[in-house]
């Protein structure tokens, strides 16, 4: 997809929806309301965006328009970067983003989004939902009045796309790279001056040269972004975003205040979410890779030189260890329940799924 049209159609489809739209309160009339979700996704996007209008169709549907969910993409109601805080202010009822883009409000936020060497999107889904992990999440949001949901999953993330193929971690000293998270973290201890952008953003980054490299999500997004137009080195294995997942997140005074079985349905619609979008990345992934390579000559790596993984597994180290011994106690107690359970269910996917993967791949040629 060319990276004009794509942007050209999304802007359209803002416009539309901008001009369709206002801002005025949500209006409640014979018991039904109208809600406002803020995205950190432009519109149409692939995966991300389209699954976040996919599940605030859900739920207008399921609650028969008594809950009618209404999006704005990133930028048509306040700035991607900005949407929690629309939730935060009043201005929303309900964000669709990344929770590691608000870690400036808690670190532990990051720990529901991804974690650098951290757990598999279904391990991750393991912890949230059965050791503890969301229980800690409500604390944290609820200090801001807020509640969150996982709401997507694209899987394992790629690399990101770099002007050269690198052959060590000399090669990437100072290099000016978009990443963000505790991942963000680990690449700046590597020696990369990081910065954090949304979508949108990266591409003018990437031309202009105030970005050397960048890593969004994977292929399937990339494609849309029209990275390949500008950087031909593509590596297609992440070591700081295992298993990324999306939230998201309501207002909890509002969201306690809806009857038990629409709080049922958004708690529902999210966690479908998250599985149909992960079917959505794990079938489009490849096949845009394969435009990518067949059809924009595009360099792909599976995999980064070792000694970038092993630096990158050191800083990983280095901050989880921080982060388990954080002054924030809300922190600490997140990080030592991600460890303890990252030690429990490694043993599921590194006993028994890795086995029989290597199995699969050295056997069994179809």
């Amino acid at each position: 997809m060319n990276r004009r049209s794509f942007l050209k159609k999304a802007g359209l489809a803002g416009a539309g929806a901008a001009a369709a739209s206002t801002l005025a309160a949500p209006a409640i009339a014979q018991g039904n309301q109208t809600w406002r979700m803020v995205t950190t996704w432009p519109r149409n996007f692939p995966g991300l965006g389209v699954g976040a209008q996919r599940l605030a169709e859900r739920i207008t549907e399921a609650t028969d328009g008594q809950l009618t969910i209404q999006v704005f993409a990133g930028g048509e109601m306040v700035p991607p970067l900005q949407a929690l805080d629309a939730v935060i202010d009043g201005s929303a009822e309900m964000s669709h983003g990344a929770a590691y883009y608000w870690q400036n409000k808690s670190v532990g936020l990051s720990f529901f989004t991804g974690v650098p060497f951290g757990m598999t999107s279904r391990e991750l889904t393991a912890w949230v939902r059965y050791l503890g992990g969301q229980e800690i999440w409500d604390d944290i949001y609820d200090q801001f009045g807020l509640k969150g949901f996982l709401s997507g999953d694209t899987g394992t993330q790629a690399g990101g796309w770099f002007p050269d193929e690198i052959q060590n971690l000399e090669q990437l000293q100072g290099m000016r790279f978009r990443t963000p998270g505790l991942g963000g973290q680990v690449w700046q201890r590597m020696g990369l001056s990081v910065t954090n952008m949304a979508a949108g953003e990266i591409f003018q980054a990437l031309q202009s040269g105030s970005l050397d490299a960048a890593e969004f999500v994977g292929p399937y997004n990339d494609l849309a972004l029209g990275f390949h137009q500008v950087r031909k080195h593509y590596y297609t294995s992440s070591f700081i975003e295992p298993g990324l997942a999306t939230e998201l997140v309501v207002d909890k005074a509002k969201y306690e205040e809806l009857p038990a079985n629409l709080q049922r349905i958004i708690s529902d619609v999210c966690q479908a979410e998250y599985d149909q979008v992960a079917s959505d990345f794990y079938a489009n992934d490849p096949r845009a890779l394969r435009t990518l390579i067949d059809q924009h000559d595009v360099i792909a790596h599976p995999q980064f030189p070792d000694d970038v993984l092993q630096a990158g597994a050191e800083a990983s180290k280095d901050i989880l260890s921080e982060l388990l011994d954080h002054e924030d106690a809300l922190t600490k107690r997140t990080a030592e329940s991600f460890v303890e359970a990252l030690r429990l269910l490694r043993t599921r996917t590194e006993g028994t799924d890795m086995g029989f993967l290597r199995a699969r791949e050295q056997f069994f040629d179809i």
